[in-house]
């Protein structure tokens, strides 16, 4: 077999970075639904306007900037970019912004440049940046007659129209498709309801480090701050869990769990919780399979029958990483992972102690753990 030699390698090597995905995360199936969002949304807002409008409108039924606003809305949704806000206000502001110079710069070479720039501004402005926005101005300034004796109705009847029906269906198909749309990350919460921050941020990097680190590379990212930090913690969670990968759960589960059928009483289910002084039971159906967990929380004020108080059940397999469920044993509701073979039996159990036992033992030897205030 014949080696390549060392120019075919850098050739092979820039081959492999131009048809690598530029997008973090992307996968054939975001890909996938991407085009089929696109194909249905795009055909049912031209078909709806030529419904609103009539078949011998001589406006057109759908301007050009939507095809772009469908790139963002379906193969970026996280995108600040593809908000309903952003495509909404950002192709309509831009194309009064364009119908503006238009109006009164003549030139139209000049006019285009005048209508883009200001589109940027006002969207900026107006926190609805949008980069089909640019074309939406464009297009108000080129658009020829049909544009121009529309005047200033043309950034609302078609564009604002187009924006607010091609957001709508991307509203409905990314509710199909269980995407998290609008894109809104959850602030972490401190669920004792105490003024502290919640455990996973008082350790690790701060905000103002992530402030100094934007300040230092002096550039824009296409990302929300609040899916940057929440990226940046669990980078640091998987990094931990790489670096003692040896460690499995099933070095470190209890093996003797106490757990209760669903339908025994909440007396009885009080009774294992205070006797063994555990916190979280986990609750078996008829043939032994976990349906989830109860704690003293959901058994305080209760009666009758266990089964009508489950909560889903956090899981994993024994041979998982211990270090992986560091997300979850730390979120403040979490008090133990129950662990489950392929048919759901219950074979075990994690809770904060046995886990917090297995990072001590991790750390390297002559560390000294750094105080945790009370």
């Amino acid at each position: 077999m014949r080696m390549p030699n060392s120019d075919e390698t850098p050739r092979r090597s820039s081959l492999s970075r131009l048809f690598h995905p530029i997008l973090a995360g992307a996968t054939l199936r975001d890909r996938l639904l991407a085009c089929l969002g696109a194909l249905v949304s795009i055909a049912l807002t031209g078909l709806l306007c030529g419904a609103l409008f009539g078949e011998g409108s001589h406006l057109p039924l759908i301007v050009a900037p939507m095809g772009a606003s469908a790139v963002l809305l379906f193969a970026v949704p996280a995108s600040p970019l593809a908000q309903p806000w952003s495509i909404i206000g950002g192709n309509t502001i831009s194309a009064i912004m364009g119908v503006a110079a238009a109006s009164v710069i003549h030139d139209p070479i000049i006019a285009t440049g005048v209508g883009v720039s200001l589109a940027i501004a006002a969207m900026s402005f107006t926190r609805c940046l949008h980069p089909p926005g640019g074309a939406a101005a464009l297009t108000a300034v080129l658009g020829g007659p049909v544009v121009a004796s529309w005047g200033m109705l043309f950034p609302f009847v078609p564009v604002a129209l187009n924006s607010c029906l091609l957001v709508a269906l991307g509203l409905v198909f990314h509710k199909l498709s269980r995407h998290n749309y609008p894109h809104v990350v959850a602030a972490p919460v401190n669920t004792h309801l105490t003024a502290d921050r919640p455990s996973a941020e008082r350790a690790g990097f701060q905000e103002e480090d992530i402030d100094a680190a934007l300040a230092k590379l002096n550039e824009t990212f296409d990302i929300d701050r609040a899916d940057l930090t929440r990226l940046l913690r669990q980078v640091e969670f998987e990094a931990v869990a790489r670096s003692n990968a040896e460690v499995k759960c099933a070095d470190i589960m209890s093996r003797d769990v106490i757990a209760i059928d669903a339908d025994a009483t909440v007396e009885q289910a009080r009774w294992l919780l205070l006797n063994h002084n555990i916190r979280t039971l986990p609750v078996r159906d008829e043939a032994g399979k976990l349906i989830g967990t109860v704690g003293l929380r959901e058994l305080a004020l209760a009666s009758g029958s266990v089964e009508r108080l489950v909560s889903p059940a956090t899981t994993a397999r024994a041979d998982a990483v211990a270090m992986g469920l560091l997300p979850d044993l730390t979120d403040g509701r979490t008090h133990a992972v129950i662990i489950v073979d392929e048919e759901r039996r219950i074979v075990g159990l994690i809770s904060q102690t046995d886990l917090l036992s297995a990072v001590a033992r991790a750390l390297p030897k002559g560390s000294k753990p750094a105080a945790v205030a009370a």
